[in-house]
This record gives structure tokens, sequence and C-alpha cells, in this order.
């Protein structure tokens, strides 16, 4: 059975976990109306038209992506069949949306789903906000980024997906790689979905997209880990999937 997400879901939980930022842009356009239009009234008008519009650009841009594109359908992953006892890893920085999506999408296959939130690491009070609102997918296990408990070769098919960006350092980013490619089947594929800090989301998020990581940052890791992307494809314009292996992977 589909499960069906609410309407208006994903931009309500952009707004929810994230009210703080709004908060602030609220009170810039109050200042704005109380100190710049006594001093220039076409300057105000200007600057509450520039920050309204890129407001609203976000949060449409938000909805098309996390409502309106199907991205949460996972109709995107038909390339991919799996058999009963395959292995299956979701792995998530403190929000899961996924795991119970990808059980529903592939029920005869075994997974199991990880969680690498590190409040020390991942300080943002959204993810926190995110933690108490939704609960872990019920075996969810805490796990370190650096040392991940599964069995070398054994998995079949790996997910990361809006997670691996948490992990800001490029250097520990590396080692979750590295550790991804180890416990990876020799012919398993890692499924990475990602924003990426380039035009698209720059236009939408504007500095919103610092956020993100640009692909030539993905690329470096990729190479250093010895892993190769055998496709690469966009959900959206502003949404990226990366399918990766381990080089030499037969066909």
């Amino acid at each position: 059975m589909e499960i069906v997400r609410k309407p208006f879901q994903g931009v309500r939980n952009v707004v929810r976990f994230n009210w703080h930022f709004y908060f602030l842009i609220a009170l810039c356009l109050l200042l704005g109306v109380i100190v710049g239009f006594p001093i220039s009234y076409a300057g105000g008008i200007v600057f509450l038209v520039l920050v309204l519009s890129a407001t609203l650009v976000s949060l449409c841009v938000s909805f098309y992506v996390y409502d309106l594109s199907g991205i949460y359908h996972l109709k995107w992953l038909k390339q991919f069949q799996c058999s009963r006892g395959d292995m299956i890893l979701n792995f998530t920085a403190g929000f899961d949306e996924t795991s119970i999506l990808i059980k529903n999408k592939f029920p005869e296959a075994n997974l199991n789903s990880f969680d690498f939130y590190d409040p020390a690491k991942n300080t943002e009070i959204s993810i926190k906000r995110a933690r108490k609102a939704y609960p872990p997918y019920p075996g969810t296990s805490q796990v370190n980024t650096s040392s991940l408990p599964s069995e070398t070769g054994s998995a079949d098919l790996i997910f990361v997906i809006f997670a691996a960006h948490e992990i800001r350092k490029e250097v520990e980013r590396d080692i979750f790689f590295n550790e991804l490619k180890r416990i990876l089947k020799p012919a398993g594929k890692i499924v990475l979905t990602e924003h990426l800090r380039d035009l698209p989301n720059f236009l939408a998020y504007t500095i919103g997209f610092f956020h993100f990581m640009p692909l030539s940052s993905w690329r470096r890791t990729f190479n250093k880990c010895g892993l190769k992307v055998s496709d690469e494809f966009k959900i959206t314009p502003f949404v990226s999937t990366f399918i990766l292996e381990k080089h030499g992977t037969a066909h």
C-alpha cells in the first residue's frame, strides 16, 4: 500500500522547523517599514518587494520539490529491483521521512535504518525540532559516520537522501563514504540525493544555498573514495541524484 503524504506536508515542515528564520524576515520587514519608509519611500518599497519575493520564491520551490514533484513517491527508483533477503541500508541525519517509504517500495528486502545525527556536530535548531515532531523509524540504530556497524560487503543498496550534506567537514564525509564503500557488495549501489550549491538553488534559496555542497565537492569525495557515478539525473531542477558503485564493477 502506498504511503500518502498529507497536503502541503513538505512546505509546512519547512516553515515549522525553520520558523525562527521567517520570524527574522518578518522583523526585518517591520524595521524596513518603520525606518526605511521615512528615509525613502521608493527605497522602502524596493526593499519590501525584494524580501517578500525571495521568501515567496523559496517557499514555492519547497512546495514544488517536496509536495508537487512526487519525489517521495520514489518512482525514480524504478531501475532497482530487490529480491527477498536483499539488504537495504538507509542513512539519515536526525530526520527520517524515507525509511518507511523505502520499505513500502521494496517490501521483500531487509531494511536497516541508521541515524548519524550528532547533537555536538549537527547544531541546527531545525533538526532538533524535526526530531521532536517525527519519531525515528522502528529499529533505527544510532551510528558514527567514521565506523559503521554493518559487515564488509553486506549491503545490496544504500540510500542517503537529503542527509549527507549535514556532514559539514569534507574529511568526515570522505571517511563516511569510504565506510559506505566498505559495506557495499561488489555489485551494490549507493543512491545519494541532494540539493547542490548551484544556480537553480541560489535562485530558489538565495544565501540558503550555502547549506548545500557544490558538485565539485561531491565529485572530489567520490574520486577519493574509489566510487564511480554510474548514473546521474535531476529529479527536479533543484535536486540531483547520483547512483554510485565501486570502481571495477562488472556489468
